[in-house]
């Protein structure tokens, strides 16, 4: 844990061959805000903008530490304890970007949290925002709010589109992220980093609820062509 609440901040280092590859870890953001104050509870659950930017300062800063050799008096084992963290490839985020998608259900109000994820957690050089690329992941936090009706999909979709201006590659304009390979229908996407094939699944990867299209059949053709990299692979449910 970093900064607060069900945060998860871990730098990952995954060695294939002689290559390694260094990047950082982190779900359940959470961001809560409701039109200038916070969702209901947020304040008690410590999900405040305060925190997020605790969190955002402890991930800019990771590097030049030193990989743990302990952690609650056991050895870690790592293959790296005692070295250096080096500077990280990216920020993968594994879903609940948002506390519940676009902050309840009241109009004026709405867009407010995927809008206070977007000013910390896309790459700038402030110290209120994080310093990395970082690969975008939707829980079900961020996908199971529904609108007021008719519009019971009004938050999903507005999730949905934020992954896809964020990594789709397009002729129109530049990602701001571009993935390697990415689906339309489920918004599943994959990138290299050196050695390594990085998976984005999203809340998991055959997932069907709330009108949501299973990435299987375009995983297993994303696979296929990986060309016997290492694969990792990110849903927010085991």
């Amino acid at each position: 844990m970093l900064g607060f609440a069900a945060t998860l901040a871990t730098p990952a280092l995954a060695r294939a061959g002689d290559g390694a590859v260094t990047f950082l870890f982190i779900s359940d953001v959470h961001a809560c805000r409701m039109g200038m104050g916070l969702s209901t509870n947020c304040l008690r659950e410590g999900k405040t903008d305060a925190n997020l930017l605790r969190h955002v300062h402890a991930l800019n800063h990771l590097a030049g530490k030193y990989w743990p050799r302990a952690m609650g008096n056991k050895a870690t084992h790592l293959p790296s304890a005692g070295q250096l963290i080096e500077a990280s490839r990216g920020v993968v985020v594994g879903g609940d970007m948002t506390d519940d998608g676009g902050g309840q259900t009241a109009e004026p109000e709405e867009g407010t949290q995927i809008l206070q994820f977007s000013h910390r957690y896309q790459k700038g050089t402030g110290p209120d925002t994080v310093h990395y690329p970082v690969y975008a992941g939707l829980g079900n936090h961020d996908l199971d709010q529904d609108g007021r009706p008719p519009n019971i999909n009004w938050y999903r979709n507005e999730l949905r589109d934020y992954v896809r201006i964020t990594h789709e590659p397009s002729v129109f304009f530049k990602a701001p992220v571009p993935a390697k390979r990415f689906d339309p229908l489920s918004e599943s996407y994959s990138w290299d980093w050196g050695p390594l094939h990085l998976v984005q699944l999203h809340r998991f990867g055959g997932d069907t609820r709330k009108g949501a299209v299973s990435g299987l059949p375009w995983l297993k053709n994303d696979l296929a062509a990986a060309g016997g990299r290492p694969v990792v692979l990110f849903q927010h449910y085991g």
